[in-house]
């Protein structure tokens, strides 16, 4: 009877043992998840990272689940019918329950009205935390920011900027180069922080309760040296 519970134990155990070890043996195809978040400001347009198709913008919005083990993506673009195409880099991979933003702004088309002088178009996206400021591509005024970005338009086939300036009173101007042109219909993004000017702290004067106390002192100190 014990050889039997012994031999029925045995067999338990590496039952046990085949169940368990290949599910543990390895980590789950894929890998853990994390998310980029597609932001932009058409709804229903089309995501595509590298050449798959991945889903439409919602509410301004569009989550992608990736695998942290997977194969990183390189390149992103965002598409719809009479807007301009946005192209982007990726240039990061998000780990395990991580999310990491990408933005894209749509520019609709503009009617072909006969050939432009110039050359084709294209689209700088200058974003902001200030509205209300000032850009400059070299030394030409393009406008201001307003809800958070400028778009300026170039043609093509310019004379390529090379930097560009921000500026707002109460803020630190701001300027960035320029090392990357749009092609036709293409949208470039440049993103600016502007910081307060710092104001000097001022002493603050002494309260006309503080000076009386003080004189009061100094008057009880005299009639205590004269008693003396």
């Amino acid at each position: 009877m014990q050889n039997v519970t012994r031999n029925l134990l045995i067999i338990s155990l590496v039952a046990c043992c085949l169940v368990v070890l290949p599910a543990s043996a390895q980590p789950p195809i894929g890998g853990d998840n994390g998310w980029y978040a597609v932001h932009c400001n058409v709804d229903e347009a089309q995501v595509y990272f590298g050449d798959d198709y991945k889903g439409t913008i919602e509410a301004g919005v569009f989550y992608v689940p990736v695998y942290t083990t997977g194969t990183p993506y390189q390149t992103f673009r965002v598409e719809k019918d009479g807007y301009t195409t946005h192209y982007g880099d990726v240039i990061s991979v998000p780990g395990k329950g991580e999310t990491f933003d990408l933005y894209a702004t749509l520019n609709p088309v503009q009617p072909t009205q006969g050939p432009v002088i110039g050359g084709d178009i294209g689209w700088y996206t200058v974003h902001s935390n200030v509205d209300g400021a000032t850009v400059q591509f070299d030394n030409d005024v393009k406008g201001v920011t307003s809800q958070g970005t400028l778009s300026v338009q170039v043609y093509t086939t310019g004379t390529p900027y090379r930097t560009f300036t921000v500026t707002k009173d109460g803020y630190q101007p701001y300027t960035g180069s320029i090392d990357r042109y749009p092609g036709k219909g293409e949208t470039v993004d440049l993103y600016v922080t502007m910081n307060p000017v710092a104001t000097p702290t001022q002493k603050s004067p002494v309260s006309p309760a503080l000076a009386g106390a003080a004189l009061l002192i100094v008057g009880l100190l005299l009639v205590v040296r004269r008693k003396n």
